[in-house]
């Protein structure tokens, strides 16, 4: 009997093993097949680089060089020609990229993400910018029209001749969806909501600080401008005197805790944006040039760095496009966007251009006057006026659609209330006829610095410190893109239009926008800080400039070189000298006294790590991390007492720019004013000593440091200063990052120097090039040409970039060359 059931269970024993060998195999086919597909679909998606190819609508063959690092020289016989290429190429390289700055602007993300971005898509819908797309690409001119056409079907030419759809959409469960024409604008409209999402928030926290604090205290925390101020024209603007007791006396009055108001704040998604925002993390950008007369080789030179938020794969393409011109073969040589046709920044050998964000005030927050007989509508100086409603469908992917309903007015769309329940629309220069366009590509005809700057006055782009130099060695300034006609106010605080007194009339007309050409200094720069003064400042207006230390470095740079290189321009742009937090570093040396220090061991190894300041943001400097921290948790401790019921009143103020979009960027003026004078009527009262709020702060960097029981000598700034360049997808799915992020570096710089560098954000591109010089420019950015994983250059220019070593500006030789030829 036991033998038989010692039997049976074996012959089971033996079943069931044999069952989960099957099963094991089945799986390991499945898994291995999978794996198999997997690859093949994701060979199938790589672009192609070599060989011909027929492009339907070309006139003739056009013929595209890679180089090493995969950088084209599109060549072609038309202008045309040459579009439809550049579309094919991008298409093949970057068409996840072009789909998500389309569906940012146009407020379409849920239909390829699903409820995740559902706050982001209401948030833009608002503004129906797929509408103003749309009109703005009925309303170009012939040549531009037919660029962009024959741009999109080479987009779409391009997406339909890979093996695969991009393996983005394969992780998604998605389908690409063809280009049209008006995504081109959208994408443009992508960098106006990047780089310009900020004014409404900045001008709603003055008007909340104007409404709720002293008049005086106000003006001293919103100053116009500091010391650190370093125009082209006009001197820096003195800070505002401390208020005295009788304006506030915190001693006097009752401890209040910083509330949150009861407004929600809004939430923004943007894939150029920060992912994780550092609290001094400012968007913006360097560029300078310095005329021929003060170069080694007697050409004018031209440098551009633009700071964006990181990622994988980088905003720019690099391409070099040849095609007949006026007066001979035309090269224009650059980065484009994907998604539009022509370079957006760099030179045509006749004339070299650059961009930074103007930082001026190209929108205004309209208070809303409500008709009193009608609840549904709001007063013009027409009389009253019933709001226009438009209902806006969210398609969400493997969710249910969500209808949203939009009101309009005459002056732009109804977007929030403010502290008192008041609606407010939005005048912006993106929603107005004329503000969007595809006027950049004629700056590739552009052949002396006066036609440049002339142009510039016309094309439709988030507006920009347009900084260029000839090929005759000339330099000069204005902005790029469109300016209203103000009339009546300033534009910088929330009013009402109703009674017509306050308004806009159109745009200025090109003779009428601020220049700056030939300067005697023989220099220009600008940073994203002010650029003028007195009328030419009137016209540009206060947008939110950053603080002017980056640009005051910059200036003292270049005029440090008289006979300035191609190498000094490099050096600038990697300048990581600590110039600006100099002066932090003496205020805390000055609070730890040897009493200080005496009792308290940490105190005492912070005195050794600041004394042994290297005076540079250095990956192995401790003092840097320590010095930059302690500012920025003493700026908490000083401002929100003084702050506190614009925070009871509304939670979207955001007084220091914790958020990019809200920051009011001059706040080291009222600071450095205050920790230097120590008024005690303006100390918060929980400290009966201004030395006592200063070290109590520096406690609080210590524990922050040292909490996890490591040492400050391990708190290094490359620590802190690690850079994250990530794909879109592994930010949802981590797991991917190792395969689809770029390698993590230690790296220096910070914000308020020429080499500005933040976790998540940095210098997107960084070239200098002299027209008529190119060869001996220099270019590199992160990531590299393409955005598929599995190209040799999906990462290959990264390292390069990170090192601050400089590889050519023009293409090199070609290594793979694709012949793009008519239908046979």
């Amino acid at each position: 009997m036991t033998t038989r059931v010692e039997a049976a269970t074996s012959r089971n024993g033996g079943r069931l093993l044999r069952v989960i060998v099957g099963l094991v195999a089945v799986l390991l086919v499945v898994v291995v097949g999978t794996g198999l597909w997997l690859h093949t679909q994701l060979r199938a998606s790589l672009p192609r680089l070599e060989g011909e190819q027929a492009l339907h609508g070309l006139v003739a063959p056009v013929r595209v060089e890679r180089d090493a690092l995969g950088v084209p020289v599109v060549r072609g016989t038309t202008r045309l020609d040459v579009a439809r290429a550049t579309g094919f190429l991008h298409a093949q390289e970057r068409f996840f990229q072009m789909d998500l700055l389309r569906r940012r602007a146009a407020g379409e993300l849920s239909e390829l993400v699903g409820e995740a971005a559902l706050e982001v898509d209401r948030e833009v819908r608002v503004f129906r910018l797929r509408a103003v797309a749309r009109r703005a690409t009925g309303a170009l001119g012939g040549e531009e029209r037919r660029l962009l056409t024959g741009y999109t079907e080479g987009v779409n030419a391009g997406l339909q001749d890979l093996g695969a759809p991009p393996f983005e959409y394969l992780v998604l469960r998605s389908e690409p969806r063809a280009w049209q024409q008006e995504d081109s604008l959208l994408c443009a409209l992508a960098m106006y909501l990047t780089l310009q999402g900020q004014l409404p928030g900045l001008e709603s926290s003055l008007g909340l600080m104007h409404d709720l604090l002293p008049p005086e205290l106000a003006a001293f925390l919103a100053p116009r401008g500091t010391e650190w101020d370093a125009p082209l024209e006009g001197e820096p603007f003195a800070q505002p005197r401390t208020p005295g007791p009788e304006v506030l006396d915190l001693r006097q009055e009752p401890p209040r805790a910083v509330a949150r108001g009861r407004r929600k704040a809004p939430v923004a998604f943007d894939p150029l944006r920060l992912a994780d925002v550092d609290e001094a993390a400012v968007y913006g950008s360097n560029n300078w040039a310095v005329a021929g007369t003060h170069t080694a080789h007697g050409g004018a030179l031209l440098s551009n760095d633009m700071h964006l938020g990181h990622s994988v794969p980088n905003i720019w393409y690099r391409a070099s496009l040849v095609f007949p011109g006026v007066d001979g073969e035309q090269r224009v040589s650059g980065v484009t966007l994907p998604g539009v046709p022509f370079v957006v920044v760099g030179s045509n050998d006749h004339v070299a251009w650059g961009f930074t964000n103007s930082q001026g005030d190209w929108a205004d927050l309209v208070v809303l006057e409500p008709d009193p007989r009608d609840p549904q509508a709001y007063l013009t100086p027409e009389g009253p006026r019933r709001f226009e409603r438009t209902t806006e469908t969210i398609h969400v992917k493997d969710g249910q659609d969500e209808t949203l309903a939009v009101l309009s007015t005459v002056w732009g769309p109804v977007v929030d209330e403010d502290h008192q329940g008041r609606r407010r629309a939005l005048a912006w220069v993106a929603l107005r006829t004329g503000g969007l366009n595809a006027a950049l590509v004629r700056m590739e005809d552009a052949r002396s610095l006066e036609e440049a700057l002339t142009l510039a006055a016309g094309v439709g782009i988030p507006s920009q410190n347009f900084v260029c130099a000839d090929s005759s060695g000339r330099i000069g300034w204005t902005i790029a893109g469109r300016i209203p006609r103000r009339v009546g106010f300033d534009g910088r605080l929330p009013t009402s239009w109703a009674d017509g007194s306050r308004r806009w009339e159109g745009w200025l007309r090109p003779e009428e926008y601020p220049r700056v050409v030939d300067p005697p200094g023989g220099r220009i720069w600008t940073a994203n800080a002010r650029v003028v003064s007195g009328d030419a400042l009137a016209v540009v207006g206060f947008g939110g400039y950053d603080l002017g230390a980056r640009a005051r470095q910059i200036r003292d740079d270049l005029l440090a070189l008289e006979r300035a290189t191609e190498a000094d321009m490099l050096g600038v742009q990697l300048d990581d000298r600590a110039v600006f937090l100099a002066r932090w570093r003496d205020l805390l040396l000055e609070a730890l006294t040897p009493e200080s220090v005496a009792t308290d061991p940490r105190r005492a190894e912070a005195r050794r790590q600041v004394e042994a300041w290297g005076g540079r943001a250095s990956i192995d400097s401790v003092a840097y991390r320590l010095v930059r921290a302690f500012r920025m948790r003493v700026s908490r401790a000083v401002f929100d007492p003084l702050l506190a019921p614009c925070h009871e009143a509304d939670e979207r103020l955001d007084y220091k720019g914790r958020r990019p979009d809200r920051g009011i960027r001059q706040w080291e003026g009222p600071l450095w004013a205050l920790v230097t004078e120590r008024p005690l009527h303006l100390l918060d009262p929980r400290f009966e000593s201004w030395e006592e709020l200063l070290l109590a702060q520096l406690d609080g960097v210590l524990d922050e440091l040292t909490e996890d029981g490591a040492t400050l000598a391990d708190r290094t700034w490359g620590e802190h200063n690690t850079i994250l360049v990530r794909h879109p997808l592994s930010s949802a799915v981590p797991a991917l990052g190792r395969w689809l992020d770029m390698p993590r570096w230690e790296l220096p710089g910070d914000g308020n120097m020429p080499r500005v560098q933040y976790t998540f954000a940095g210098a997107s591109e960084r070239l200098t090039v002299s027209p008529g010089r190119e060869e001996n420019g220099y270019f590199h950015m992160p990531t590299g040409q393409s955005g598929h994983p599995l190209s040799p250059h999906y990462g290959d220019g990264h390292d390069a970039w990170a090192r601050g070593e400089p590889t050519p500006f023009l293409p090199g030789p070609a290594v793979h060359v694709l012949t793009l030829h008519p239908d046979r």
